[in-house]
């Protein structure tokens, strides 16, 4: 019986729906210059993973430029993840912008031929510097290292904070600064922002 009870929290994580998922994310996320940093890493994240993951590519016609890789695998299965949070619009978002991230990678991987692991790799840790910069302005860890969800809520993030720049989501933007606070510019000199 200690089993079944020590699993249901568990499952309570796995199942946040996307606006539970955004603020918890956002309150690691106050600093404008921390969300400026995320807008341009976790793209560079996303697409370094697809350059590295480009390989083994098979065609999926002879001379076609769509192939299967473990990439579109990967995007396929974060999609069906996405799916299952709700929230149509940042959903719905997310998945193309990934998606097209992945089609970037590709032509990538092609344009540079031998040199697409040094490119995937170069990509991947480049957008990770990105985001270790944002953080030390924030003055507070990433949000993965309390909840490896995080790396899959990055991108809804950015998604979402590119939706609210277009005046798109007002509600969910109200409901992320109601419970996370809203952006501020974090005193250097101070401690985090809390």
């Amino acid at each position: 019986m200690e089993n079944a009870v020590t699993r249901l929290p568990a499952l309570e994580v796995t199942m946040r729906d996307t606006t539970t998922l955004l603020v918890e994310y956002a309150r690691y996320h106050r600093d404008p210059r921390n969300i400026a940093t995320h807008l341009v890493g976790i793209p560079l994240i996303v697409l370094g993973i697809g350059v590295l993951l480009s390989q083994p590519a098979i065609p999926l016609n002879p001379g076609s430029f769509w192939v299967l890789t473990p990439a579109w695998a990967l995007w396929a299965a974060a999609a069906l993840w996405y799916l299952t949070r709700g929230g149509w619009l940042v959903t719905s978002s997310v998945i193309a912008g990934n998606g097209l991230l992945m089609l970037l990678a590709h032509w990538i991987a092609v344009q540079v031929g031998p040199q697409w692991l040094a490119w995937g790799a170069a990509l991947f840790l480049g957008g990770w510097v990105i985001q270790f910069i944002g953080h030390y302005y924030e003055g507070r860890k990433p949000a993965f290292m309390d909840d490896l969800i995080g790396l899959l809520v990055g991108p809804m993030f950015v998604c979402a904070e590119l939706l609210f720049a277009l005046r798109l989501g007002r509600e969910l933007r109200q409901t992320i600064e109601t419970e996370a606070g809203p952006t501020r510019l974090r005193d250097l000199h101070a401690g985090a922002l809390r």
